[in-house]
């Protein structure tokens, strides 16, 4: 991984074999940033994306390998406990262009990623909601 900060915006380049989630968790720990508009693409070997069961308050995992692009890699960096939170969302394509995607939990670079992260001034934190089973925004 490297990056680059320029302003309020942070261009980080992925390289084979790195997770999103770690590394960004990674740069925002080094930046200090707390808050921050999360987007990008790239290409990924296997990943892990899935959607919220409301009635069960439980995560459904959907666990895909092979090549994928990624079409659209969109979330946050909030806090919570004191360490950057990451909430994002991750579609991509397999060389038919079917695309899945969901809640990202994992997911493995195979060629590159470029990942913008759009810092904001301030911080927002998380807390647990028992009524739909996540954390949710703490103003």
């Amino acid at each position: 991984m490297e990056y680059k900060r320029f302003s309020d915006t942070i261009m980080v380049r992925l390289d084979p074999g790195e997770e999103i989630l770690e590394q960004l968790a990674d740069v925002a720990k080094r930046e200090h940033v707390s808050l921050a508009q999360v987007s990008g693409l790239g290409a990924v070997n296997d990943f892990i994306v899935g959607v919220l069961d409301l009635a069960q308050k439980q995560f459904k995992p959907n666990h895909f390998q092979g090549a994928y692009e990624v079409t659209s890699l969109q979330g946050s960096i909030t806090a919570k406990d004191g360490v950057p939170y990451l909430h994002l969302h991750m579609s991509a394509a397999d060389e038919m262009g079917q695309v899945v995607g969901g809640h990202l939990n994992r997911a493995v670079i195979s060629v590159t990623g470029e990942i913008f992260l759009r810092v904001i001034e301030g911080t927002v934190n998380r807390k647990f909601s028992e009524d739909v089973g996540i954390n949710i925004f703490s103003f």
